[in-house]
């Protein structure tokens, strides 16, 4: 069993003063391993973030959970009474960072009154060793704990910020970590080191972490298995390698073929023809099949569902067995 079970999840975004509902999420299905970096790629709008609010019990009007499980360790934690969820299962079994979440650090407090107060907010009221686990986590991320813990935020660059909220999401041992664009908005340098600090993370603690990301060329070197999302539901997933360098699903094929590389001549990029389907009206069919060069009559009818083919799950009826 995975450590963490995403099974049909559906968010809807209800705008009813313009008579729309976008259906963000059409019914996720997703499983996170034990102690794996599992990478969520896809377009932007294909659903990754509303994915992890959804998985945290964050949405805010207008989007509204319509139907769905997250089990963690086989408990649905979308069906536990709000209080419970907050003291027993939020930053204790499950972290997340949100996408841009460098301005979430109080102004006025230093860093290391950020980790004591965390701590005292979920039961660690032990000084000491709050202190404790924070230099353990600093020194982790990269950073120089003693002189970090002295600072208050404005005086941390950015990438510095993106390294605190990443330890004190670790601050009371979470099982999960969900990591949204953890990398945006930093030059590549720092990309780099928060990218060496989040696989340091993994491997010492044992934390099942899921990073979010545009950016597919992250996932080679970090990455154990990868996702890729296509309209509100995820398409393929499957070890990175055969992911990525064979993909089977004609969208993952098509994204990757549109990402330049320093070493390919630039006339081997191929754009991807087209346009994603329009999240508001109802989909019939495959989202791809318009843009699909495989497309069959079977594709404009059914949608495929996610189905294992060998060492991964593709959703496509060129591999349906």
């Amino acid at each position: 069993m995975a450590l963490l079970e995403i099974r049909d999840l559906r968010v809807v975004y209800r705008m009813p003063d313009l008579g729309l509902e976008v259906k963000a999420l059409r019914g996720v299905d997703l499983d996170v391993e034990r102690g794996e970096i599992l990478g969520l790629v896809g377009e932007s709008g294909s659903g990754k973030s509303t994915l992890a609010h959804a998985v945290m019990r964050v949405l805010k009007p207008p989007a509204r959970l319509v139907s769905g499980k997250v089990l963690l360790d086989g408990v649905d934690i979308l069906s536990l009474d709000r209080s419970v969820f907050d003291k027993e299962y939020r930053w204790r079994r499950i972290a997340y960072v949100p996408q841009a979440s460098q301005n979430a650090l109080n102004p006025t407090m230093r860093v290391l009154d950020h980790f004591l107060d965390t701590g005292r907010a979920h039961g660690l009221d032990d000084r000491a060793e709050a202190e404790r686990r924070a230099r353990e986590l600093l020194a982790m991320t990269g950073l120089d704990a003693e002189r970090v813990l002295r600072l208050y935020p404005h005086q941390l660059s950015g990438g510095m910020k993106q390294r605190v909220l990443i330890a004190l999401s670790l601050l009371l041992e979470p099982e999960v970590l969900i990591l949204d664009e953890p990398t945006s908005a930093l030059d590549v340098v720092t990309q780099a080191g928060i990218l060496r600090a989040i696989r340091q993370i993994n491997r010492r603690l044992g934390v099942s972490i899921v990073l979010i990301t545009h950016d597919v060329s992250l996932m080679p070197s970090l990455a154990d298995r990868v996702a890729v999302m296509y309209a509100g539901k995820v398409v393929e997933v499957g070890p990175v390698d055969g992911v990525l360098y064979e993909p089977r699903h004609p969208y993952v094929s098509a994204l990757i073929s549109s990402i330049p590389s320093l070493y390919a001549d630039v006339a081997s990029v191929r754009p991807i023809q087209g346009e994603p389907p329009s999240m508001v009206a109802e989909i019939r069919g495959c989202p791809f099949w318009p843009r699909c060069p495989y497309a069959k009559e079977i594709c404009r009818e059914r949608e495929p569902a996610l189905s294992s083919v060998d060492d991964r799950s593709v959703a496509c009826f060129l591999w349906s067995r």
